[in-house]
């Protein structure tokens, strides 16, 4: 993967179909970015969640364009898409089979039900340590055209019937997607909710040592196919560094968080321990698709975290303050999510719209170790969508918005929208970025990060008390110091001139 900003993307939340989005990247993003995680294109993309449910994940939804298309974008562009590990959608032609004939459907045994890790139903201890990302339990009661009722295992949503892995009709589901991307070029594939791919009796059936090992052979299975790993499991800041040991990426879900503490407080010293010991072999990310994640950075039972409880606490009330109610009317047990645990804002939102906030949390995070994505609703500094919200009833959708051309245009005017584009053709094109990272010493009141490659140096100075932020590059003896409080001085002057005249 190259060292170039990323970009996450729907495409018909961005260009309405692949040809659109093509034509976007070469005009009003060119130049911008190295390769782009186009979030579920498969057939459909508006199920029960915004196409990580497909019926079908060999098909591209005809509605945005064909295999061809994906092909012709991969030529273009290094291409991300999500291989969907745990789960299929309800209505997929596979499990109608099942539907239809029961345990004589050749579709059985990928379907994974209750009665296969419990056989004996479990006991109330055992069921109580499952995970469970909404208030019910993991298991549908679904019952067949003859009749029959069986317990099927649904992480997600009802509409999610988790996969048997393990079976050779799981492993040959799998492993048919994965040359389907192989063939349309894709280089990247982003294992999404693959850390409740392996169920045990008698455990939370989250990354158990078992998934690990699932992982492992799966990043072979890619590699083999010519395609690296990104895997994405929030979880407890230690696993996330011994997940990195064994595949080729891993998400910073940690970063969200903590760059939200550092402005909000005005400390850096959480965000300092983490950059020190934090897998280099990461994608770093502020906003996606997915609401901003607090429990990656959080304490995991009796062992502590990199934030305490309290900072978490005192962090969700600072952005529900900032989205004046509305990150809470979207999130929780408040709209249909997911994940209880997470916060669904856009992350302009969540720090109050400040065009300066905004701009050093992205300074933090082009600077810190690993390749930058960057989420196209947070790219065009994006405001929640409270009628999509108010559509659907879906969390998530509030940072889901669908954005026209005329819509980008627009965005394009925003000062902050140019700084930030500044800023990412900067991380792109700083030699600095190819070498070494550094934390430098300083008090907790400022953060201070340095890159050296050979004659070559790039420096970001953060001052949390006047929350101000400098930039300064040596480009093979070459300096030049960059200010971003004086940059969006400037662009509010050329944005009031323009006007003016």
């Amino acid at each position: 993967m190259t060292k170039t900003v990323q970009l996450i993307t729907y495409v018909d939340r961005l260009g309405k179909n692949f040809s659109g989005l093509g034509s976007i990247l070469n005009e009003e993003l060119s130049g911008l970015f190295g390769g782009v995680h186009i979030l579920p294109f498969f057939d459909p993309i508006d199920g029960a969640d915004a196409g990580f449910d497909p019926a079908n994940h060999t098909a591209v939804d005809s509605r945005l364009g064909d295999w061809n298309d994906v092909r012709n974008l991969s030529k273009q562009t290094d291409l991300m898409a999500d291989l969907i590990i745990n789960h299929i959608s309800s209505d997929s032609e596979q499990f109608q089979d099942v539907l239809k004939n029961d345990e004589h459907s050749k579709y059985w045994d990928l379907f994974l039900k209750k009665e296969d890790v419990f056989q004996n139903n479990g006991t109330q201890e055992e069921l109580g340590k499952i995970l469970r990302l909404h208030p019910n339990a993991p298991f549908l009661p679904i019952t067949l055209d003859n009749g029959k009722t069986y317990n099927f295992w649904s992480t997600f949503s009802d509409k999610q019937l988790d996969i048997n892995v393990e079976t050779e009709i799981g492993q040959k589901y799998l492993t048919g997607i994965l040359d389907s991307f192989a063939d349309a070029g894709i280089k990247y594939v982003r294992l999404d909710a693959v850390g409740f791919a392996i169920k045990r009796r008698s455990t939370s059936c989250f990354m158990l040592p078992e998934t690990f090992e699932f992982i492992e052979s799966f990043n072979k299975l890619a590699a083999a196919r010519g395609m690296q790993v990104l895997v994405e499991v929030h979880s407890y800041y230690k696993t996330q560094i011994e997940i990195a040991k064994k595949v080729s990426w891993v998400y910073d879900f940690a970063l969200p968080g903590l760059v939200l503490h550092t402005l909000f407080s005005g400390n850096a010293a959480a965000l300092k321990k983490w950059l020190e010991i934090s897998p280099r072999n990461c994608i770093t990310v502020l906003d996606t698709h997915d609401g901003i994640g607090v429990i990656d950075a959080g304490p995991e039972e009796d062992k502590p975290g990199l934030l305490s409880e309290d900072d978490i606490q005192s962090l969700i009330e600072q952005v529900h303050s900032n989205t004046k109610g509305q990150s809470k009317a979207a999130s929780g047990e408040a709209a249909e999510n997911l994940d209880v645990s997470q916060l669904n804002t856009t992350y302009f939102d969540a720090l109050g719209r400040s065009d300066r906030q905004y701009l050093l949390a992205r300074c933090i995070q082009l600077f810190c170790p690993g390749i930058p994505q960057i989420y196209y609703v947070g790219l065009l500094a994006g405001h929640n969508d409270m009628q999509l919200l108010e559509k659907t009833g879906n969390g998530r959708d509030i940072n889901r918005q669908y954005f026209s051309r005329a819509d980008i245009q627009q965005s394009l005017d925003k000062p902050v929208v140019e700084s930030l584009f500044g800023l990412i053709r900067l991380r792109n094109s700083a030699s600095g970025f190819n070498g070494e990272f550094e934390l430098l010493d300083c008090s907790d009141q400022s953060l201070q990060i340095k890159w050296t490659h050979q004659q070559s140096t790039i420096e970001l100075k953060l001052d949390l008390v006047n929350m101000s932020a400098a930039i300064v590059q040596n480009e093979n003896g070459i300096v030049t110091e960059y200010s971003i409080n004086d940059q969006l001085e400037r662009d509010h002057e050329q944005r009031a001139d323009a006007k003016q005249s």
